[in-house]
């Protein structure tokens, strides 16, 4: 006995598609800037420092006096001549009166002739000229004060937004055979 056999056959779909790309245009314009930056203020103060000397004693020391002061000294020491002077022929005199009338009388000339013009010693000293610490000094010092002032920068920012332009993608699609099924019995 044959059994009927059903025999079906089929035929598949094909499909064209039409696929576009999607678009994307992205740009970042740069931000907007404007930085300015203020001077600081700056004050600086300062006093003289103040140097006095005082250097009249070692130019005295070195002989450098002025006219009225080497007058007063010549003076003095033209006085303290004269008084020794006349204090020498003062003793010279009780000398010579002391010796009158005795054979001493020549012998005390004698002696105060040698005593007047005889070699006189000196006395050989080291001499500092200008004596040490003939020059007074005095110094003041200045002073310097600095004050700074410092100023924040004025920083101006602006963000620009970001250019973005999409063009979506597209899918078409076109049948180009349909499917299909045949179905048979076979007897």
């Amino acid at each position: 006995m044959r059994l009927p056999q059903i025999q079906i056959r089929t035929t598949d779909a094909q499909i064209d598609l039409d696929i576009s790309k999607p678009k994307q245009y992205i740009k970042q314009p740069r931000a907007t800037q404007h930085i300015e930056q203020p001077a600081a203020i700056l004050e600086i103060n300062t006093t003289r420092g103040a140097l006095r000397m005082d250097s009249s004693q070692a130019r005295r020391d070195l002989g450098l006096i002025g006219p009225l002061e080497s007058s007063a000294n010549y003076a003095q020491k033209g006085k303290q001549e004269v008084l020794q002077g006349m204090a020498r022929r003062a003793r010279e005199g009780r000398q010579m009166m002391e010796s009158a009338g005795k054979d001493q009388g020549r012998a005390t000339i004698q002696n105060i002739a040698k005593q007047n013009h005889g070699p006189h010693r000196v006395q050989f000293n080291i001499k500092f000229v200008p004596s040490i610490g003939s020059v007074k000094i005095d110094y003041t010092p200045g002073t310097t004060d600095i004050n700074i002032q410092r100023r924040e920068p004025k920083i101006d920012a602006k963000v620009n937004k970001p250019i973005h332009e999409y063009t979506p993608g597209k899918v078409t699609g076109t049948m180009v055979q349909r499917p299909s099924v045949q179905t048979d019995v076979i007897v």
